[in-house]
């Protein structure tokens, strides 16, 4: 038996924030609030904002989901996502790609880490962090 769908969970301490940079990201489209709220501010301030979901709206990408969890970030993450804006671009091309994508995440929340130029084995990528400190890479 294959797996035909599955979802990625992220543990944070504000799920609706941090799903809504990344649906900002990405192009994703979250679900209607939770029964008995308005909106996700409305559940989000009434404290019942302990998950978020969202989702490609082509239903090619897979669901994402945003749990609350009393601890935060410590480490590094060992998952982490490509968000992949430079395919089939090298050279000057692919690195101006990244610092577009890059410029139009910070003002979202994101934080810039380390360009890593490409060599013998890997293209150019920008590591990033997310609004609550999760890294990403733009690649």
């Amino acid at each position: 038996m294959s797996v035909k769908q599955f979802q990625v969970t992220f543990d944070c301490a504000e799920p609706v924030r941090v799903g809504r940079f990344w649906c900002e990201v990405l192009g994703y489209v979250p679900p209607p609030p939770p029964e008995g709220f308005t909106s996700w501010d409305d559940a989000d301030r009434e404290g019942q904002g302990s998950w978020f979901a969202c989702s490609d709206p082509s239903g090619v990408g897979p669901r994402l989901y945003f749990q609350r969890v009393p601890e935060g970030k410590v480490v590094k993450n060992r998952v982490h996502l490509d968000v992949r804006v430079g395919t089939g671009l090298v050279g000057e091309e692919r690195l101006a790609a990244l610092e577009a994508e890059c410029a139009r995440l910070i003002p979202l929340g994101a934080v810039r880490g380390q360009l890593l130029l490409a060599d013998e084995e890997n293209e150019s990528c920008l590591n990033m962090q997310d609004v609550e400190g999760n890294e990403f890479c733009l690649a």
